[in-house]
């Protein structure tokens, strides 16, 4: 029996990113077990159930305890009326209510489906009618700002709410966080019948004999991050989500009991959702679990009280590591900080050289761009955790995984790099898009069978993702991401990438962010326009940045727009909302009116 037999997501192990920077003690090649994400976690509980699992409002967590809470849950959503492929949707911030909801639908074979808690209505009606939940968990500060505006328009059978201090041991107490429980936001829910997750908990716990087809199950839903549209959901098999969680593991350089991991990115992401929470079940850490971003000082004062010798995991995106990087005087004011963010990884954009290096000399930690996308599970690559690892890329595909450039217009022409011993097509002039296989990839788009089809193509035996990223290999096998296609600029007939722009803008000495994007014109059909925000004690004008550009960048890559504004939008986790400043602008607005 071949190798390929026996595993379907074995890798050629002569694939050229194996041979340079392939971090020691990593396996090259990994098999998939198929079990449930439920019975990762009983086999984890096993192992540690003493052990903590949550930190959150200083209360603690163990793993034994949290399993209750779940096989609580899954009783009551069964009593409830709740059955295996029903969707229960989660309205709720990082808090532990969401993990243990998370895993107790999961448990009793239904989906679970995070709902972004910073969604105006309209936005929350939009991905309701996607998923079609038939039972809402939310906080009760925001169902009167959330859903009482729409309540009339959704159908929703139940709701269950909770308030973030429902799982918080109040006895004994610090005064400080006594006084901290008092400032939490409440809400009234009175929607007809609503429950109280509270009560809900001292439901006695019994087995859920439910059958599973592990790779053809949803666990989740998770939404696409809509940055060329209205958002889509991904449907993530239980295979799926147990796979990456693996992957990851295998990266951070396998098991870890009591490491930490923080969590601050929101678990609705599909990063925090593998990286943060079933990354740490699968290797045996902690969650220092957070209901909103803490500032850099909150944070550092957590670390240097919370135990943390083991080190800890930080996924974020840039923006996080660089308000790390540049506060002052760390290693005086915050010395149990230094050495303790031993693996960390920036995603969801580019992890610039300048913003690793000022991380790594102020923090003492250890930092790698990875990349991802929700229809992955979301984890694909990063860089080397414990060695030289390269800058400028999104580093190795993980143990599983394959990947390799093919042509932006045209799948079915065959692949122009796929990082064989033999390959030629190396570099930027090869650019094309990138994609994936292994066992993280998504079953397919909720009820979008065309698009389904358009995004995952079967090629030599293998099924195949198109993430919609451009990019190129390098001769050692790692890639760089020039932008997503989608978002290709088409100026004067030249191909213009907005990343590529943004990286050369933010080479001004007094640019501190950058985004950009194309606006139609008859003539061009497309101009370049660029939304910066700079140095607080600079004079530049939108004049003096386009003069500069032309300096500095070849001719047809200069912006023919400059504004110059505040603070660029965006998301929870930090990416710039290219998208958002593009439909502001009062040419696509006019453009787009003209169409309607």
């Amino acid at each position: 029996m071949t190798l390929k037999m026996q595993n379907p997501f074995y890798v050629d192990e002569n694939k050229r990113w194996f041979k340079k920077w392939w971090p020691d003690g990593v396996t090259l090649n990994a098999t998939f077990e198929e079990k449930t994400i439920n019975e990762v976690l009983d086999e984890q509980v096993e192992k540690y159930a003493k052990d903590n699992f949550i930190w959150f409002l200083d209360t603690w967590i163990t793993y034994k305890r949290f399993q209750e809470y779940v096989k609580s849950i899954a009783s009551a959503l069964t009593n409830l009326g709740i059955k295996k492929g029903d969707v229960v949707a989660l309205l709720l911030p990082n808090c532990p209510q969401y993990i243990v909801s998370y895993y107790a639908i999961t448990r009793i074979g239904a989906i679970a489906n995070g709902i972004n808690p910073t969604y105006q209505p309209v936005e929350v009606h939009h991905q309701i009618d996607i998923t079609k939940p038939k039972m809402l968990i939310i906080l009760d500060a925001l169902y009167e700002s959330s859903i009482k505006p729409i309540i009339k328009e959704i159908k929703i059978d139940k709701v269950i709410y909770t308030n973030l201090t429902d799982l918080i041991e109040i006895t004994g107490v610090k005064k400080a966080i006594g006084k901290f429980v008092k400032k939490i936001p409440t809400g009234k829910v009175d929607f007809p019948g609503a429950l109280k997750y509270k009560e809900l908990l001292k439901t006695k716990p019994e087995d859920q004999n439910v059958i599973i087809d592990v790779k053809e199950h949803p666990a989740t839903y998770i939404m696409t991050g809509g940055t060329t549209g209205l958002p889509k959901a991904a449907v993530l098999s239980h295979f799926n989500v147990v796979s990456n969680a693996k992957q990851c593991k295998l990266w951070l350089g396998g098991e870890k009991p009591g490491i930490g991991n923080i969590g601050i990115l929101p678990l609705f992401h599909s990063f925090a959702h593998t990286v943060v929470m079933n990354t740490t079940l699968t290797i045996g850490g902690w969650i220092m679990l957070f209901p909103t971003p803490p500032s850099q000082v909150e944070l550092c004062e957590q670390i240097e009280r919370l135990p943390c010798k083991e080190g800890l995991i930080y996924a974020g995106t840039e923006i996080l590591f660089k308000n790390l990087a540049e506060l002052k005087n760390l290693n005086r004011r915050f010395p149990g900080v230094m050495g303790k963010l031993t693996l960390c990884i920036s995603s969801a954009g580019p992890l610039h050289k300048k913003v690793r290096d000022a991380f790594v000399n102020n923090t003492g930690g250890r930092i790698v761009e990875g990349y991802g996308l929700s229809e992955a599970s979301p984890a694909v690559s990063a860089g080397n955790l414990f060695g030289e690892s390269p800058v400028g890329c999104i580093g190795m595909p993980f143990p599983g995984t394959e990947w390799g450039i093919w042509s932006a217009n045209d799948f079915n022409k065959g692949p122009i790099c796929k990082g064989d011993p033999n390959d030629k097509n190396f570099g930027i002039e090869f650019s094309g898009e990138i994609c994936i296989t292994g066992p993280q990839i998504m079953l397919e788009y909720l009820n979008e069978l065309e698009e389904t089809a358009n995004t995952i193509i079967e090629y030599e035996d293998k099924l195949w993702l198109l993430t919609g990223d451009i990019g190129f290999m390098n001769e050692d096998g790692t890639i760089v991401i020039r932008d997503r296609k989608k978002q290709l600029i088409k100026c004067k007939g030249y191909s213009v990438f907005p990343k590529e722009i943004e990286e050369l803008l933010l080479k001004h000495p007094d640019i501190t962010d950058a985004a950009v994007a194309g606006l139609p014109d008859e003539e061009y059909g497309e101009i370049i326009k660029a939304w910066v925000s700079i140095n607080e004690d600079c004079d530049c004008s939108p004049q003096n940045i386009k003069e500069w550009a032309k300096n500095n960048m070849a001719h047809y890559k200069v912006p023919h727009k400059v504004a110059i504004i505040g603070e660029l939008p965006k998301n929870l986790i930090g990416k710039v909302q290219r998208r958002v400043l593009q439909e502001r602008d009062p040419i696509w607005k006019e453009k787009h009116t003209k169409k309607e």
